[in-house]
């Protein structure tokens, strides 16, 4: 094949995907709802099973079921026979899935199931095959035609497995209310978790940072907070109930110098602060404050309790490296501005 032959080639499988789905969508009856309720009510886990292409879409799905907040695991239906069918508890539910219904190493466990009367749930090209009558509830795939130039590799059926799978899983994700912090808690690592997760994960916290009552002198301030090691650029200030009042960084410092305002440096410093700054709550999603950071163009971010106390401050330098993509939006960061 040439070039041109093979895109035409791959154009005509994904037509065939496309076509069949479209179909597919319209077969979509009451054993969907059904199917939903047997996930939502299972008081176990949902234990996937499949052998060859089926297995591994059936192991795709018991990932997504298993990451939106449904207890699931994969049992390979070869090795259930030989021990692995302990892995099935009595509150468990199984979902296999066969194209054909009739895999001949799923169709050996059907008996056990029956007889632990295990729930089973199908995923199955009809309903005139062993699979589809052991089965409480069948989603049926219906009719179709392989994507492979010999019609016979698996391709156009595990697509469609795949599709059924993932729809039904969502579905019971909804459901059960899942939500995005629900998502973070069960993705805490990689990039997915980064953006999902929480404000208080990376602000530096009250103990690092430099608070001081807004009655106090800008000079008393600097000498108070001396301390060594690294820093925030700014000073976050209080009202005598201890929540958040105002503002005052090293910029604003330098500024007074610069207009010879010396006078200011024993006077209150609530004189000078930046009032009512821009802050975020403890939970604040962290890529909602690392977008207000570059939409503000702002260096510091105070972050309160509930009551508008200051427990933290999340600094540019910290997150810099995190969220390059949200960052890039604000080539330069100047001081704190008021809201």
């Amino acid at each position: 094949m040439n070039p041109w032959e093979q895109i035409e080639f791959i154009k005509r499988v994904l037509a065939t995907y496309r076509d069949y789905l479209a179909g597919l969508a319209s077969r979509v009856d009451g054993a969907y709802p059904a199917a939903v309720q047997m996930i939502c009510e299972c008081s176990g886990a949902v234990i996937t099973t499949g052998m060859g292409k089926a297995g591994l879409i059936a192991q795709k799905v018991a990932a997504t079921l298993a990451s939106t907040g449904t207890p699931s695991h994969f049992l390979h239906p070869a090795e259930a026979v030989h021990g692995d069918l302990g892995r099935v508890g009595r509150r468990d539910l199984v979902w296999a899935f066969s194209f054909s219904g009739k895999t001949e190493e799923l169709v050996r466990l059907l008996p056990v199931f029956a007889r632990w009367q295990t729930p089973l749930l199908a995923t199955t090209g009809g309903r005139n095959n062993p699979l589809a009558q052991a089965a409480q509830v069948v989603l049926e795939l219906g009719p179709l035609e392989e994507a492979c130039p010999l019609r016979l590799a698996p391709t156009t059926s595990t697509l469609a497995m795949l599709a059924v799978g993932d729809a039904v899983a969502m579905t019971v994700a909804r459901c059960k209310g899942f939500q995005a912090a629900d998502f973070a808690t069960l993705h805490p690592a990689g990039s997915l978790g980064l953006k999902l997760s929480r404000v208080q994960q990376h602000m530096r916290p009250r103990d690092q940072c430099r608070v001081a009552p807004q009655d106090w002198t800008v000079r008393q301030v600097y000498v108070s907070l001396c301390r060594p090691g690294r820093r925030s650029g700014a000073i976050i200030l209080v009202d005598e109930q201890g929540r958040l009042s105002g503002l005052f960084t090293d910029s604003d410092l330098a500024r007074l110098l610069e207009r010879k305002q010396d006078q200011a440096l024993d006077q209150p410093i609530r004189g000078v602060m930046t009032r009512s700054p821009v802050f975020v709550q403890v939970d604040t999603p962290m890529v909602e404050a690392v977008e207000l950071l570059a939409r503000r163009k702002i260096s510091e971010l105070p972050v309160v309790d509930p009551q508008g106390r200051p427990v933290g401050m999340l600094d540019i330098t910290d997150v810099v490296g995190l969220f390059p993509e949200l960052l890039q939006r604000s080539p330069s960061l100047p001081r704190a501005r008021s809201a």
